[in-house]
């Protein structure tokens, strides 16, 4: 776990399920962003409960991965999940979730950069599941 991800959980009840995941190709770093701007955003999001529960998990598909990070948080309205990964759309308040609002962004720059989609579903209370591609 990153020095941030143990800050942001220091002192709380988090439940981590990480299922091996695969080697990709890419440069040293940023797949590495792309994870661990997933999981500060699954521990983030689950503050309000009592226990936060984060999966992290790949599945493997014709000629790609696909790693899915999901959160028993607060979830999203699904109607604005197209504002989701653009630069500072936030679809919380900043007052009740900090942050600059360019997580998403930068995680959908750098996996199509590496020539892999990324995808995002949730209700509004059901936690909310991070998804992204990358060739194999």
């Amino acid at each position: 776990m990153t020095n941030a991800l143990e800050v942001d959980a220091h002192d709380r009840d988090v439940q981590w399920q990480v299922s091996p995941l695969p080697l990709v190709t890419g440069d040293h770093d940023t797949p590495q962003q792309v994870v661990t701007s997933l999981l500060s955003n699954a521990v983030k999001y689950t503050r309000p409960r009592q226990t936060g529960v984060t999966e992290v998990w790949a599945e493997e598909r014709a000629g790609e991965w696909t790693v899915f990070v999901r959160d028993n948080g607060v979830g999203f309205d699904p109607r604005y999940q197209d504002r989701l990964f653009g630069v500072f759309r936030r679809l919380h308040l900043e007052r009740e979730f900090g942050g600059t609002g360019v997580g998403p962004a930068n995680v959908r720059r750098i996996v199509t950069r590496h020539g892999g989609t990324v995808s995002a579903s949730s209700g509004l209370g059901e936690g909310a599941t991070f998804g992204f591609t990358l060739p194999r």
